[in-house]
């Protein structure tokens, strides 16, 4: 009996930065055999995500023990026949190739998806793109932050009346992402399973910044005044926002959406007077009225700290939550209770603790974080269960290939 739902099944990942390489990830943590496969020299530019000016400074490859734990590695320099050799006979015996090497270069090597196919039918072959497997963007590069967050439309909405479009943050968009592709290739694996057929799944970052983002555009199909429904998003609304306590910290009031959660709110703040205020005493009121109920409860809410109104709120039930900032993540109960964060106790990490991805399944069991592979660490192991002598091997490391 397999100790994990996917013991036994190969992936192979020829994927680089996130998206990709996150989906393995999901495949492994339920006992996948994860090959990760790199170019010389570098490898995967993910080992150096981390020490970039867009991210958080640290001594470790903090972003590569994210996305490369859980697999084994192998160096193969694909401009070569012999690294080619190596990976059409990886591809043979693999049931899952996940890529994201762009078209012209997949056309090139040979590595499309119907070149692969005549090597092994029954492999699942995980396509993933910026915009798309067709039109005339399907070239085009692109990273989550352009894909997904600002061609999806989501960059232009989510900002206040008057500012300009902020920048997304690095993986915001590639981690959902890399969900939808992992749920493509389980469905493949399950269709596979039911027919005996293999075959492409595919999923792109503009088609999740879209999927992610598709309430609006559903309802502008669907007939609605998008005009209308910018001017309402102008208009403050004094229970549609955050507001800032005397610690600096904010407290969010979106939820407080009834007329009992709006009583219970300002009786809590000791300002239940408020809405008797012929103002602020009906929706109206308080619609036509709101510069002056925002100006009324950001008076109040700035004389405590967030830790007194969160108590405040919470001994009568009111949905109030305070925004949470990613410092306290590390020393979040809530967080390591439910195995958001789990501690990385393998030889070979260099972080204390990883972050998990969302997909959990009560019966069925993770592997625990196991270090990602250094570049090429089990080159030789995976040549040898090819059938690669010790010559051969050998002679591939002198010339380069591995």
């Amino acid at each position: 009996m397999n100790e994990y739902l996917f013991s036994g099944l190969r992936v192979l990942d020829l994927a680089t930065v996130i998206a990709g390489p996150a989906a393995a990830v999901m495949l492994a943590d339920f006992g996948a055999d994860v090959i990760k496969i790199e170019k010389p020299g570098t490898g995967d530019i993910m080992r150096q995500v981390g020490r970039t000016t867009t991210m958080p400074g640290a001594d470790s490859d903090y972003m590569w023990n994210l996305e490369g734990r859980n697999k084994r590695g192998i160096v193969l320099d694909l401009k070569t026949e012999e690294g080619m050799e190596v990976l059409r006979k990886l591809v043979a015996g693999c049931d899952v190739y996940i890529t994201n090497m762009p078209f012209a270069s997949r056309e090139s090597l040979g590595l499309t998806y119907e070149d692969l196919r005549r090597l092994n039918p029954r492999m699942i072959y995980a396509s993933l793109t910026a915009y798309g497997e067709q039109g005339s963007e399907r070239g085009d590069t692109g990273y989550d932050m352009v894909a997904y967050w600002a061609r999806s439309g989501l960059m232009d909405l989510m900002r206040q009346h008057g500012a300009q479009p902020i920048q997304g943050l690095p993986g915001m968009g590639d981690h959902p992402t890399a969900i939808s592709l992992y749920a493509g290739i389980v469905t493949a694996l399950l269709h596979r399973e039911r027919t005996g057929e293999g075959g492409m799944v595919h999923t792109s970052l503009l088609a999740n910044g879209l999927w992610s983002v598709s309430a609006i555009p559903q309802g502008i199909m669907s007939g609605a005044d998008i005009g209308e429904y910018r001017e309402r998003r102008r208009a403050p609304r004094a229970l549609g926002r955050a507001y800032e306590c005397a610690d600096g910290r904010w407290l969010q009031f979106t939820m407080v959406r009834t007329e009992e959660l709006q009583l219970l709110m300002f009786d809590a703040m000791d300002a239940a007077h408020l809405l008797f205020d012929k103002r602020f005493a009906t929706d109206q009121g308080r619609s036509e009225n709101s510069e002056a109920l925002i100006e009324a409860i950001a008076g109040i809410i700035e004389l405590r700290d967030s830790d007194e109104w969160m108590a405040r709120f919470d001994a009568v039930r009111v949905p109030a939550k305070r925004v949470g900032i990613v410092e306290e993540h590390a020393d979040d109960p809530q967080l390591w209770d439910n195995g958001m964060i789990v501690p990385a106790e393998d030889d070979g990490f260099e972080v204390p603790a990883v972050v998990r991805h969302p997909i959990n399944i009560a019966n069925v069991p993770k592997v625990e974080p196991k270090h990602p592979p250094k570049l090429g660490e089990h080159s030789e192991e995976i040549l040898r269960e090819l059938g690669y002598d010790a010559v051969a091997i050998r002679a591939m490391r002198e010339r380069g290939v591995i």
